[in-house]
């Protein structure tokens, strides 16, 4: 190694002094940073004020809304689907041959009993008419000159009886001609609305040939069949309540008849429920689906349906602490009825007591919540 004149000593390589003095300085700052994090404390602040280990942030509200258990009155039903139909419907036929002249109605016209729904061309049947006519009143005059005779013995009482019956069978042939030539203008044999034509003009009609059909809308009839336990909670004019399957639209019905037989081969009793009151375009042929009331509970505590959740088989609700800050409680409840609006609960909740309508299902026991809206809906 050579020797450093200047400095009367061995020399050390230059790359060796620097990264000494780069390590030195390192080690400096390494201890000034433990001195400050021992001054400032765990938590980064000074004089050891930071959060202590271990706590964790309050967990924030889940907002809910709320509503009251009520006392009410809830029903058990008896649930189908029946088709409604029209209570009078019957196919028009033809009763006198010939040809369609006029048509008088079309589909969907509404007509009135007695209304003339086509005629038939009637010449033929006019004609018929006149001679029998004709016929009747030669036999009348020859039967009034046969009583003048009788009064005066110069006929005998055979052949006033034979004048007497001739008379009478030109009567009836002249009413069965009177009645064929009415015929020929087909009329409505109730009122109703025209739901087919099955005719135009210039066919050749036979007798017994189908020329329209016609319904009564008004009642409407819904046919269900229910099991025959049910039996004797149903009665004559009990309210039945239907719903659309259309239009959803909501219809009130009554109980009209009750078979009185089962059917062996369903075990099920036919009712026929009548409607009189529904929506304009309801129409035979709509599904509807049937609500029979079968039980009905009065003076019970009703909750808002959707306020009961399933979990792990049980029912349960979740109701309110009243702390200053409220939280979820968890409350297993036993349910009776249930029907589209409300739940009846039997037992683990009293009238009064507030549960969660909205936000349950983010729920647990313990959570802590904050109320937007009460059983009014105003917000809070």
């Amino acid at each position: 190694m050579a020797w450093n004149r200047k400095a009367g000593r061995r020399g050390f390589p230059v790359w060796l002094m620097i990264a000494s003095s780069f390590l030195l300085l390192a080690a400096t700052g390494c201890g000034d940073a433990a001195d400050q994090q021992t001054a400032q404390g765990p938590g980064g602040g000074q004089h050891g004020q930071g959060r202590p280990e271990g706590k964790r942030p309050s967990q924030p509200a889940i907002p809910v809304a709320v509503t009251s258990a009520v006392n009410g009155s809830i029903s058990s039903y008896y649930r189908a689907t029946s088709t409604l139909e029209a209570e009078k419907e019957a196919q028009i036929l033809a009763r006198v041959t010939g040809v369609v002249q006029t048509l008088l109605a079309e589909e969907g016209d509404h007509v009135t009993v007695g209304d003339p729904l086509l005629k038939v061309d009637n010449d033929e049947y006019r004609y018929r008419l006149e001679q029998a006519a004709a016929t009747t009143a030669n036999l009348r005059s020859r039967y009034e000159r046969m009583e003048k005779m009788m009064e005066e013995e110069l006929a005998t009482e055979e052949e006033y009886q034979a004048v007497r019956s001739e008379l009478a069978s030109a009567e009836a042939n002249e009413g069965l001609a009177r009645l064929a030539l009415s015929y020929t203008t087909v009329t409505a044999p109730f009122s109703g609305q025209v739901t087919s034509r099955l005719v135009d003009v210039g066919q050749n009609l036979m007798v017994g040939d189908p020329v329209m059909v016609m319904a009564d809308f008004d009642p409407l009839l819904a046919r269900v069949h229910v099991p025959s336990r049910e039996f004797n909670k149903l009665q004559r004019n009990q309210e039945v309540n239907l719903a659309l399957d259309s239009s959803g639209a909501r219809l009130t019905g009554r109980i009209k008849l009750i078979s009185p037989v089962i059917d062996p081969a369903s075990g099920t009793i036919k009712l026929t429920v009548e409607v009189t009151g529904y929506p304009t375009g309801t129409r035979p042929g709509d599904f509807a689906q049937v609500q029979i009331v079968t039980e009905k509970r009065d003076d019970v505590t009703l909750v808002p349906r959707i306020a009961v959740l399933s979990d792990k088989g049980e029912s349960v609700v979740y109701t309110l602490t009243r702390d200053e800050i409220p939280t979820a409680e968890r409350r297993i409840v036993e349910i009776g009825f249930t029907d589209d609006d409300h739940a009846q609960v039997l037992s683990g909740l009293a009238v009064g007591e507030q549960v969660v309508v909205k936000g349950q299902r983010s729920l647990k026991n313990g959570s802590p919540v904050k109320i937007l809206e009460d059983e009014t809906g105003a917000g809070r």
